[in-house]
């Protein structure tokens, strides 16, 4: 269970001057130190990049082989001060990947490690655009997504859990969580099997929530 890491995340987030600096305090004391936090103002607001690699027991930082796996929290940001006070849902990504990296380096404190190395990025910006959208208005971003891949995207990341927000669609639009379908080389795959395991322990549900 990771609630008591997501609840120490929202706290941290929920806050109009939090910053890199501020969740990278909170991981170094949970004992990972080395999170890189990168500052990025344009014309359209300010964002801080969140890069942390948590060492796998055979994984490359250490001179091993095993695969290494991404955690990427794609948002437009944590907040939309002024327009919306407090955090937004769009944020869930940052939360989620930000919560299943503190789970990952609790677990690594005590012992608990994977045979890869796991590399956690996102970006936090509490004071994002907001821009409008049918059928709900939709969350900007403080820069492109050509550039928010090219920093967010890691080329040593063999595989990618990409968590988004996205409620302004009519694919999958669910309260919860959904699993959409594993994409390859530019082929949409079927859903992960071992994904929709992990969905049903959670949820106690047979079926996807995104049937």
């Amino acid at each position: 269970m990771a609630l008591r890491q997501v609840l120490d995340i929202i706290d941290l987030l929920d806050r109009p001057d939090i910053d890199g600096s501020a969740i990278a305090d909170l991981f170094a004391s949970r004992g990972l130190g080395g999170m890189n936090a990168e500052a990025v103002k344009t014309e359209r607001g300010s964002t801080t990049f969140l890069k942390l690699t948590i060492p796998g027991t055979d994984g490359r930082s250490t001179g091993g082989s095993a695969p290494t796996l991404g955690i990427i929290g794609f948002l437009g940001g944590v907040g939309a001060r002024p327009e919306v006070v407090g955090l937004v849902s769009d944020g869930d990504g940052a939360v989620t990947a930000l919560s299943a990296g503190l789970k990952l380096v609790d677990m690594y404190e005590l012992g608990d490690r994977l045979p890869g190395d796991i590399i956690l990025t996102t970006h936090v910006s509490p004071n994002a655009p907001v821009r409008p959208h049918e059928p709900v208005p939709f969350m900007g971003s403080p820069v492109g997504m050509e550039e928010m891949c090219e920093r967010l995207v890691d080329p040593q990341m063999d595989a990618i859990l990409s968590i988004d927000t996205t409620k302004g669609n009519r694919i999958i639009n669910t309260r919860g969580f959904a699993i959409s379908p594993t994409v390859k080389e530019g082929y949409v795959l079927r859903v992960s099997e071992s994904l929709l395991s992990l969905q049903e322990w959670v949820t106690g549900r047979r079926r996807p929530c995104s049937q």
